[in-house]
């Protein structure tokens, strides 16, 4: 286990800097037909890049909430596998793959790096959705949220517009405070989009794997920080939009959480006072 790990942190090393695209070659002909669980990651927001055909297997890559993996379909396309290739000889194929795709120039993202996976865990069947609140809970957790803080520290979850001026304030009042250098809050940024170029910045910030350093430099006034890309997959965002749709959620910030009893709380704006809810989750 220890040697597997330590040969994706490599793979990761040797992947650093790198950006994808679909191959021109592969945009000029028909794809190979997606299996149905990877063509569910895609309508979900990930991001797919097709690797190409070596050893006989279709090869895909895909990205969702900055975690990166990889699928390797069988010829007749009865099974998948997930994981890397190696050849014969003991050598990495996936690695070869992703220098290929990288001679073709892809500028969508900057690199790939390991986040947080979903954590939603039994959480549903724990709760078996007694409540309304319950339900709405677990709906949010399923949503494309990125990080910013340290994981295991009390989370907030908070849908916003990435020009929001009141999901600006928010969030730098979190700086301010100290609390995610701290490890003392995790908030999750739900990233919604009311018009063209909101919609293009949040699927961006969904599929880059810096989501924090991303926000982070947007909020200092850097105008690259969040490019809004129509080549980027925004189903990610309409399916947040729809969460927030669903339960009548009309403003951002709109803030959810659980304070320490372990209820469901909601904040609709920017929090009068941040310290009260610093003290409502615990952190």
């Amino acid at each position: 286990m220890i040697r597997f790990l330590a040969l994706f942190m490599c793979l990761s090393v040797v992947l650093a800097g790198f950006a994808f695209t679909v191959p021109a070659v592969a945009q000029e002909e028909a794809l190979p037909t997606l299996p149905a669980p990877i063509q569910n990651l895609v309508d979900e927001g990930a991001q797919i890049r097709y690797l190409g055909k070596d050893h006989g297997l279709d090869s895909w890559l895909t990205i969702k909430n900055g975690v990166e993996q990889y699928f390797y379909v069988l010829p007749d396309q009865s099974a998948f596998v997930m994981g890397v290739l190696f050849d014969k000889e003991g050598k990495l194929v996936t690695v070869r793959q992703v220098d290929r795709l990288r001679s073709q120039g892809d500028t969508l993202l900057d690199s790939l790096a390991e986040f947080p996976v979903n954590e939603r865990g039994n959480k549903e069947e724990a709760f078996a959705f007694k409540t309304p609140s319950e339900q709405m809970f677990a709906d949010i957790e399923g949503s494309n949220w990125v990080p910013l803080g340290l994981s295991g520290a009390p989370v907030v979850y908070s849908f916003i517009d990435p020009q929001c001026p009141h999901c600006h304030d928010f969030v730098n009042a979190l700086r301010k405070a100290g609390v995610f250098e701290q490890g003392r809050l995790q908030l999750r940024l739900v990233p919604v989009g009311f018009r063209d170029e909101t919609r293009a910045q949040a699927a961006f910030l969904i599929a880059t794997p810096d989501p924090q350093g991303r926000f982070f430099r947007h909020l200092d006034g850097d105008k690259t920080a969040l490019p809004a890309r129509s080549e980027i997959n925004e189903q990610g965002v309409q399916r947040n939009m729809a969460i927030m749709q669903s339960w009548k959620f009309d403003v951002t910030p709109m803030i959810i959480y659980r304070d320490v009893q372990g209820n469901v709380k909601l904040i609709r704006g920017t929090p009068e006072n941040l310290d009260v809810l610093l003290k409502d989750v615990g952190a």
